[in-house]
């Protein structure tokens, strides 16, 4: 499998580790926005540091995002992410 290149994103071997832990969407109203870019958008702004009307226009509405990245810190996804990438570290060992 080749590895997707985008200094903006994940990569797809990245994207495999933590998709898994992520919520499935549910159905009612309008079709959620994609995960993946969900987190690219959130990434995005913890490497630059900016605020979240700063976020890129090829991400979406930075409400959107703050909205899904609230959702998912309440959730626990972070701590699971983190969880997993601390257990894959240690197996790296």
């Amino acid at each position: 499998m080749v590895a997707q290149v985008n200094r903006h994103g994940l990569t797809d071997e990245q994207w495999e580790v933590i998709e898994p832990l992520l919520p499935k969407p549910n159905h009612m109203g309008r079709p959620p926005r994609d995960a993946r870019e969900m987190m690219d958008s959130h990434m995005w702004l913890l490497r630059t540091g900016a605020p979240w009307r700063d976020l890129p226009d090829w991400f979406g509405p930075w409400k959107t995002s703050y909205t899904r990245f609230c959702q998912w810190r309440d959730s626990g996804v972070f701590d699971r992410i983190v969880e997993k990438l601390q257990v894959l570290l240690a197996d790296a060992d």
